[in-house]
């Protein structure tokens, strides 16, 4: 729905005791969800800057769409699901290392990986600075992967370790998951609190329940409408035996699981063994760096076995932590880290972003520093501009014809002389005006004419 406002203010700025004060009283009044996208038609304002010498009158046009939202969506799960599930079907076996924050898994996709995974472990470390115990909460989990599914296209697999409870709590984590924007989610069958993978005290749950475990998470993929892929996985070859591990992998994959995974297995005829369950289900390897349990075979190897994913959970958490504690140990000691145990301040930069932010700064950018610091400036050209150049910039972008509005600032001084006259697009306001109340435009546009005014040599008291 399409909705238009005209409003007409006069305020004097001294009765506004803070910025915060004024955009309460703009939230209150406009009574329009703020997160609604502005994109076109008319709002008029009056405004008075109540000083010695100076007043001002402006003018703003604006509207907003009432069906379009401003919020950003998460990356697709479904469409993460499906890049996953056509991986699973492709030819070859594919490697995937942990990533444990969005920067971890933007350098795994700018490596090359088809897709990447998160751990508890990784994520407790990462963030709590805690060992995988079954510290780190479901809620700490999805936020986390969140912000890494935000960060790459690549398909990401979440830890969605014991499902944090019953098998209501697994449907819960599920499609919590999907709502984060995961392609896969990890279930394992291990009580509460859980232990770490290759690590002692590990206790399984019945096999009843295991199983239920993944039919709660197969119920919770169809509510959703979500096509998640779910990787069962079972800690029972440590808790019980190699034969346990078997048959409730056999169980799980009856149950709806996608993808097979038994933890800590101990040789290569457990890792065949697996394998032989369903050679159509596909199979998970886990090769733990630094001496696990589980022998550490190449990707050929694991490939000729029958494998079809094959994980490495804590390489970039290792070599992080010892290449942060080298980097440590050289300050304390007076010396800046070896020029070869760090990308330089421009790779740095190139990893981040900054250069694609830079482009992007150029196609959306108005010039208005350089057409408000110019004198002679005119509004007819101004008026080319704004209908034009703005048009231009933004036609092929995900705003286009959302802010192409412009404010003409008119300041005259009691002598009678005018003291400024010029016209801002309304986009060079703020820095991200997605996310502010049309209304509260007033408080920016203010802040704008005293920051041209000071440039000018003008004085303006608040």
């Amino acid at each position: 729905m399409q909705m238009q406002a005209a409003i007409s203010m006069k305020m004097g700025l001294s009765n506004i005791s803070s910025p915060s004060h004024l955009q309460r009283l703009l939230f209150l009044a406009s009574g329009i969800n703020h997160r609604k996208i502005i994109n076109s038609a008319s709002i008029n304002k009056n405004a008075r800057i109540n000083s010695k010498n100076f007043h001002s009158s402006m003018s703003v046009s604006a509207s907003y769409d009432d069906n379009v939202d401003a919020t950003p969506s998460p990356p697709s799960s479904s469409y993460q699901a499906e890049k996953l599930r056509k991986l699973l079907g492709s030819p070859g076996i594919h490697l995937g290392p942990a990533c444990f924050d969005a920067l971890s898994a933007k350098l795994v996709e700018q490596a090359g990986f088809d897709f990447c995974f998160t751990t508890g472990f990784g994520i407790s470390a990462a963030r709590l600075a805690l060992p995988d115990t079954g510290l780190v909460s479901y809620g700490e989990m999805v936020d986390q992967g969140e912000q890494i599914t935000q960060a790459v296209s690549i398909p990401i697999i979440g830890d969605g370790d014991n499902g944090y409870g019953n098998a209501i709590n697994v449907k819960r984590t599920v499609k919590g998951y999907i709502r984060a924007g995961f392609a896969g989610v990890i279930l394992e069958d291990q009580v509460s609190p859980k232990a770490c993978g290759h690590t002692r005290g590990r206790k399984v749950v019945s096999r009843e329940e295991a199983v239920m475990r993944i039919k709660a998470a197969v119920d919770a993929r169809k509510e959703s409408g979500s096509d998640i892929v779910i990787v069962a996985r079972t800690d029972s070859r440590q808790a019980v035996s190699v034969e346990e591990s078997l048959w409730r992998s056999r169980s799980l994959a009856d149950a709806g699981a996608d993808v097979l995974f038994i933890d800590a297995l101990e040789s290569k005829e457990e890792m065949k063994a697996l394998c032989e369950v369903y050679p159509l289900v596909p199979k998970m390897a886990n090769m733990l760096e630094g001496g696990g349990k589980t022998p550490i075979l190449s990707p050929m190897e694991l490939e000729e076995i029958g494998y079809k994913l094959v994980v490495y959970p804590l390489s970039l958490m290792g070599v992080s932590i010892r290449a942060m504690q080298d980097a440590l140990t050289a300050i304390k000691g007076g010396r800046m880290p070896s020029p070869g145990s760090m990308p330089s301040f421009e790779e740095i930069k190139d990893i981040l972003g900054f250069n694609k932010y830079y482009e992007e700064e150029k196609r959306y950018a108005t010039n208005i520093s350089q057409l408000t610091s110019q004198s002679g400036y005119s509004s007819a050209s101004s008026d080319t501009y704004s209908t034009q150049q703005i048009s231009e910039d933004n036609s092929s972008g995900p705003f286009s014809g959302i802010w192409s509005i412009k404010l003409r600032v008119k300041i005259t001084g009691r002598d009678g002389f005018e003291k400024l006259d010029i016209q801002i697009p309304v986009s060079d306001l703020v820095n991200d005006l997605m996310t502010i109340p049309y209304l509260c435009l007033t408080y920016f546009v203010l802040v704008k004419i005293k920051e041209i005014m000071n440039k000018k040599g003008m004085q303006l008291k608040w």
